[in-house]
């Protein structure tokens, strides 16, 4: 239903996370029966879990031990590791900017250009360790890099910008040809983000096996305020699987829709699968883990855009091991911890055995979620009013 904004201009109403609860049904099941396994092409994964590609998560270690605990991580092959040799010193530089000299500094970090070099061995490091390599590039540069991450043999590539369109248009230069390419292309693409229903259809369209749906909601990011754009996520996802029946019914053709951004807390990644999301892609969680790169700190893809940040370097601690945030044991009762023990238990609390069933449930607009019956909570800043 749309609402009236003005004469001449009217709405939908979106919400987010916090706006909506899950609603019990008549059914449980014991958390052990729950099945919370993913599929990405022809890869299987026992968490729903895509590690975003931001410098401050994912390094080709912290790679490495996302995937032994179940899930995937995608690395920046634009960023740091991509730039430097031996790209620890600058981490250890970035973590130590006072914030009001953080974007600027790292503007100048970022000019570095990407050496081709860099590219191909990341990406081996990744195959050398044996898990499943997978990476990421903007559209502006992924034909330019397309030849070498194949030679270096990557299995998965993802295509990501603030927003990706199937058809963009421009007078100064010839645009990626994202359907062309992908189905040109020998691998498996992902390819986002986007945040309606018609962007993610046409995205379905182009061949893609799976496609990210946000815009702005990331703990980083600062889009939707340098660029007044976005949708809160709870509608963007919910718009995204709508496209992925039609996408269905038109094609026989299951594209994977993974939720980006805005999650953190099990609560909140139960809520992305609930309203249709296959899997989650999670930066700002895992920059707190011990093993995460950016010692603490978190800055999304557009925070040293030469001209126009669009994202802000946060400070968000370390806080335990990447397997304590994954899969625990939780040691904190603030929902931070433990994220996908929470999803398995918030699925066997509404009685749903698999992540596909789990989408089918009940949800309602629910603005006192948050506040009802948490008065001491919120006055002593614990548990949910941390």
């Amino acid at each position: 239903m749309e609402v009236e904004i003005g004469i001449g201009k009217s709405g939908r109403r979106a919400y987010g996370f916090d706006d909506i609860a899950i609603v019990p049904s008549r059914r449980t099941r014991d958390p052990e029966d729950v099945d919370i396994s993913w599929e990405l092409d022809a890869y299987r994964f026992e968490l729903p879990l895509v590690a975003a590609a931001m410098d401050g998560v994912v390094s080709p270690t912290s790679a490495v031990e996302i995937s032994r605990l179940g899930g995937l991580a995608c690395l920046n092959l634009e960023g740091i590791w991509a730039r430097y040799e031996d790209p620890e010193p600058y981490f250890e530089e970035i973590a130590s900017l006072p914030s009001e000299k953080a974007t600027r500094r790292m503007q100048e970090i970022y000019a570095e250009p990407v050496k081709d070099e860099l590219i191909g061995r990341r990406v081996r490091e990744l195959k050398d360790a044996g898990i499943v390599a997978c990476a990421s590039l903007t559209p502006q540069r992924v034909e330019r890099y397309a030849q070498l991450v194949l030679e270096a043999e990557l299995d998965i590539l993802v295509i990501q910008g603030t927003v990706v369109s199937a058809e963009h248009v421009s007078k100064n230069a010839e645009p990626l040809n994202l359907k062309k390419f992908i189905r040109e292309f020998d691998l498996p693409v992902v390819v986002g983000g986007c945040a309606s229903y018609s962007t993610a259809l046409h995205l379905m369209r182009t061949g893609a096996v799976g496609i990210l749906v946000g815009v702005g909601p990331g703990h980083a990011c600062t889009s939707r305020g340098v660029l007044g754009i976005g949708v809160p996520q709870a509608t963007a996802i919910a718009d995204a699987a709508g496209a992925r029946i039609r996408h269905l019914d038109e094609t026989g053709v299951y594209v994977q829709v993974i939720a980006d951004g805005g999650m953190g807390t099990g609560g909140d990644v139960a809520k992305a699968i609930a309203c249709g999301a296959d899997a989650v892609m999670l930066g700002s969680p895992l920059a707190g883990a011990d093993e995460a790169p950016g010692r603490g700190f978190h800055w999304g893809m557009a925070t040293f855009h030469p001209t126009l940040p669009r994202g802000a370097r946060v400070e968000v601690g370390r806080k335990a091991s990447l397997q304590e945030i994954l899969v625990g044991p939780a040691h904190e009762n603030d929902g931070s911890l433990n994220l996908f023990g929470a999803l398995r238990t918030s699925m066997a609390t509404t009685g749903h055995e698999s992540v596909k069933e789990f989408q089918k449930a009940e949800v309602m607009v629910a603005p006192a979620l948050q506040t009802e019956g948490k008065a001491l909570q919120r006055a002593q800043g614990v548990g949910m009013g941390h």
